[in-house]
């Protein structure tokens, strides 16, 4: 299928099927959808043959781009050997170790299939570790669909520490258990933490959350309250993990975590996530010590899939070739360099954001330090912008940050400057007074 007819009877018949004709909350602008067909490098092409230049890249998984030659091989081999044992295999084996040699806090692993369930292990690990309840996130931070961590992710506190479930069908009583705090705030965050320590088994972190840079003294503090009073701080790395750094944000800040949450970039565009941390508590899952009261449950049927095990491992391998990490770093401040001159030439109000290979702008004077400031941007001018961006051939995820990979080349990169300034005239255009 290659023409727009067959395009448009697609689209009819997901919308049939599944609930608001999409996957999950990936929606384009009304006019704007349609089906991807194949990706090469840093482009897609939908079912129309359009072509788009790619800052989705999968949600971030895709660091390499599509279908690079060195994952495709490394699936290619797992699947003539096999897709699935339920038991140990050597991708899975070689991959651990990799991780491990790269986390700050890598003594042991357990992998999962999704970043979701990556952050719940970890909380799960923490209560029974601690032997405590209550868990402190941070007040616009996501860390997967999980009954836990799904309260004030996008809906504000109405009032510190109550959160809001962000879902229908959460219990209420999880609110009780889930203390919410403003990000970069160390004067509540102190104050939350030495109020409620003795029943705090966690304190769950986005290091770089969404797209808020940390204060310098921030990640630092909560190290230090959670050392004080015996709470475990698990960073949920599932975007940074060996995204702004090799380490990881825990290796870009020089900050080391109880527990870490990857995923994403580790299963190289397929299935699989991990929680790695420290062996005293890692140890909790060995299923030897089942019947015991501190014994923790983890296990999953696609864990540690070989498949996807050897695609995340040949990604890892490509990334720690030498100068992988400076490239990404000089392709993210080359965009978020044109963004903010292009943003100032047009007299537009506009934060540009981002770190390492990632890159995003809301339009506000206001500097962007916790999420109430976000939501305080222009979100209307946002969406305009990057509609615009969709209908030039960039592929952006409306209202979300973009992403870079080590592929994206010089001439993706001029067409995404002049698709960005295109999309900027508009919005400058349509906050001009008539």
């Amino acid at each position: 299928m290659t023409d727009q007819t067959d395009q448009r009877e697609l689209l009819a018949r997901a919308q049939k099927i599944f609930p608001g004709g999409i996957l999950g909350t990936f929606r384009f602008p009304e006019g704007l959808e349609f089906v991807a067909g194949h990706g090469r490098g840093a482009r897609v092409w939908d079912l129309a043959g359009r072509q788009y230049i790619d800052h989705v890249l999968g949600s971030g998984p895709l660091i390499l781009g599509h279908a690079h030659p060195a994952v495709v091989e490394a699936v290619r081999r797992q699947m003539d050997r096999g897709s699935s044992f339920y038991t140990l295999t050597a991708p899975a084996i070689a991959l651990a170790e990799r991780i491990l040699s790269a986390s700050p806090c890598g003594e042991q692993l357990r992998f999962a299939a999704s970043g979701a369930e990556a952050t719940f292990y970890a909380l799960r690990l923490a209560r029974a570790f601690t032997g405590r309840r209550k868990i402190l996130k941070f007040e616009g931070a996501y860390h997967g669909h999980h009954d836990d961590v799904l309260i004030s992710s996008s809906t504000p506190s109405p009032g510190f520490p109550l959160g809001v479930e962000d879902s229908h069908g959460i219990s209420p009583a999880r609110r009780e258990e889930v203390l919410v705090a403003p990000f970069n705030d160390q004067t509540v965050v102190r104050n939350l933490v030495e109020a409620h320590h003795r029943e705090l088994a966690a304190i769950i972190v986005e290091p770089y959350q969404r797209v808020i840079a940390p204060h310098p003294r921030f990640l630092p503090l909560l190290r230090e309250l959670a050392t004080r009073y015996g709470v475990i701080l698990v960073f949920d790395e599932v975007v940074t993990g060996f995204r702004v750094a090799w380490g990881g944000a825990a290796a870009r800040y020089g900050v080391t975590p109880d527990l870490a949450a990857y995923g994403k970039i580790i299963g190289g565009g397929l299935p699989l996530s991990a929680v790695v941390g420290r062996a005293e508590i890692m140890e909790l899952c060995d299923s030897r010590r089942k019947g015991q009261a501190t014994y923790v449950y983890q296990s999953g049927t696609l864990n540690g899939h070989p498949v996807a095990a050897a695609a995340g491992l040949a990604t890892l391998e490509v990334l720690a070739e030498p100068g992988a990490y400076e490239r990404l770093s000089a392709t993210g401040e080359a965009v978020r360099g044109h963004l903010g001159k292009a943003v100032a030439t047009r007299g537009l109000a506009g934060q540009v954001l981002g770190i390492g290979p990632m890159w995003h702008v809301l339009f506000t004077e206001e500097p962007i330090t916790d999420h109430r400031a976000a939501l305080r941007a222009d979100r209307a001018r946002l969406l305009r912008f990057q509609a615009a961006l969709l209908e030039q051939g960039v592929l952006v995820n409306p209202g979300v940050r973009s992403y870079l990979s080590l592929v994206h080349t010089a001439e993706d990169l001029e067409m995404t400057y002049s698709a960005i300034d295109h999309a900027l005239d508009v919005v400058a255009r349509a906050a001009t007074p008539k």
